[in-house]
């Protein structure tokens, strides 16, 4: 029996891909447009230069089967701006949220939630409070639907994921 003909045979999975490209006014464009033209998500999306050099690393988190996966690797090392593509195993991965709340919450239970979640009050105004947490996108998550809960708050931003191999 051949297990070949059943490899694509899978279920959804979460990818954290890397990719290394130059650092030009277009590559962003070229690689967003690659996953818009054949109808793929991008779930979370960095971009930062690498230090010292003239290029620039993008974090994007995708979902699909192993061969919708299969397929955006091979088009993403098809493009000319990419210079090195790696789809990441073992990673440790970061998201960060800012989270303002109405000034009219208990400050200590919003600073006690947000240090189990390696939070900090980052600015409190005369009307809010503003939170910043990092941590793995599953714990951001969680952290994000507490605070929603318990202190509907006024304004969320989330950054997107970014990872390292281990």
């Amino acid at each position: 029996m051949n297990n070949f003909n059943h490899y694509y045979d899978s279920e959804t999975i979460r990818q954290v891909i890397s990719v290394i490209v130059i650092n030009e006014h277009n590559a962003l464009s070229r690689i967003v447009g690659l996953f818009s033209a054949r109808g793929y998500n991008i779930d979370s999306l960095t971009v930062a230069p690498i230090t010292g050099s003239e290029y620039s690393r993008m974090t994007i988190v995708t979902t699909g089967d192993k061969r919708v996966i299969d397929q955006i690797v091979k088009q993403l090392n098809k493009l000319i701006p990419v210079l090195k593509v790696n789809e990441h195993k073992s990673v440790i991965e970061k998201e960060t949220v800012l989270i303002k709340i109405p000034i009219n919450q208990p400050i200590s239970d919003v600073e006690v939630i947000a240090r189990a979640y390696n939070g900090h009050i980052q600015n409190v105004t005369d009307d809010a409070i503003v939170i910043s947490a990092t941590d793995e996108p599953h714990r951001i998550a969680n952290f994000t639907n507490i605070m929603i809960n318990r202190f509907n708050p006024l304004e969320i931003v989330k950054s997107g994921v970014v990872a390292m191999e281990r």
